[in-house]
């Protein structure tokens, strides 16, 4: 009887695996909490935190599962609002590292297509391309070291991801890497950590995307501007996460998942179908009826109650997860 191929994620997660062999736990663990203390948002753009690729590998190992999923998610609701039948005939990973968002897309399309990942850590781009000899659909991924900044050049591409980087760069830096891809891509998706700092960054992109011609297809249900209140709160969202011993040794946590928070934007130039309304918050279930905060295409939040009286209506809202589309 013939085993099951792997799902990407489980691809992923054993390629992940083999990283650590040979490297002390401890030492793996010391890398991975040094790392999460300094890396993100906290360096220079001249001075990579990534030395060498026991660091690498420990970085990757711890996140890139996280980031991933926080990917697919995203690229989930992108493809529920694009064309019947659309792929991505390519794709440019801006700041991709270790190679999780061309993971997301080949998890999302699984079909090979030629894929740029554009990085300025070596270290990381080596031990990315290491990892996508476990992935057919991206061994001929061209791993690229490029600054990725004001100086940044994206080739034309079906879709551009970035994901994780803005909040390693300066305000100008940020702004310039935003609008190469919007020059570049007929589909731009970002990705960001899912607390307030990362809904401003994203906001922020969202408003460069939009300017320079392309609407919001996922999450927001229009291009209008956000109607939260800076300042006041947030947007973001949450994916599940299978949790690797290392993920477990680092938290000192037992469970064998954690959910990932992250905040994005995809936006497009495709005559895409936004979700009617968004769930932006969990769903609060209480008896005999669903308590649902939705963002609306009216340009506005509003919280609904769903309850036993809307019959099938009740059934869908207590199967509803945040994120989803609601009609």
């Amino acid at each position: 009887m013939n085993a099951q191929p792997l799902t990407p994620a489980e691809a992923l997660r054993s390629a992940l695996a083999g990283l650590l062999d040979g490297l002390p736990p401890k030492q793996a663990a010391q890398a991975v909490e040094r790392l999460i203390a300094n890396y993100r948002g906290r360096t220079p753009t001249d001075a990579p935190v990534l030395r060498d690729r026991s660091d690498v590998a420990a970085y990757a190992a711890y996140r890139m599962p996280a980031t991933f999923e926080a990917v697919r998610s995203a690229l989930d609701a992108f493809a529920a609002a694009a064309p019947a039948g659309w792929t991505p005939g390519s794709h440019v990973d801006i700041g991709g590292g270790t190679g999780a968002a061309t993971w997301a897309v080949s998890a999302t399309w699984p079909q090979e297509r030629p894929v740029t990942v554009l990085d300025w850590a070596e270290p990381a781009l080596a031990l990315g391309r290491e990892l996508a000899e476990s992935n057919p659909l991206l061994n001929n991924a061209r791993w690229q070291r490029s600054r990725i900044g004001a100086a940044l050049t994206v080739e034309s591409t079906a879709l551009v991801t970035i994901s994780y980087v803005l909040g390693e760069l300066t305000a100008d830096d940020r702004a310039s890497v935003v609008d190469a891809a919007a020059d570049a891509a007929e589909t731009v998706v970002v990705i960001e950590p899912g607390t307030p700092d990362g809904y401003a960054r994203v906001i922020e992109a969202r408003d460069r995307l939009i300017a320079a011609g392309l609407h919001v297809a996922a999450p927001c249900p229009h291009s209008a501007a956000c109607p939260i209140e800076p300042g006041k709160d947030w947007c973001h969202f949450s994916a599940r996460v299978s949790r690797s011993s290392l993920h477990r040794q680092v938290k000192g946590g037992s469970l064998a998942y954690e959910d990932e928070k992250f905040s994005y934007v995809a936006a497009t130039r495709l005559p895409v179908a936004p979700a009617p309304s968004r769930i932006v918050r969990k769903p609060q279930i209480r008896k005999g009826q669903v308590l649902l905060d939705l963002c609306l295409p009216e340009e506005e939040l509003a919280r609904t109650t769903v309850t036993k009286r809307h019959g099938a209506l009740y059934k869908a809202a207590r199967d509803a997860e945040w994120g989803d589309a609601w009609e």
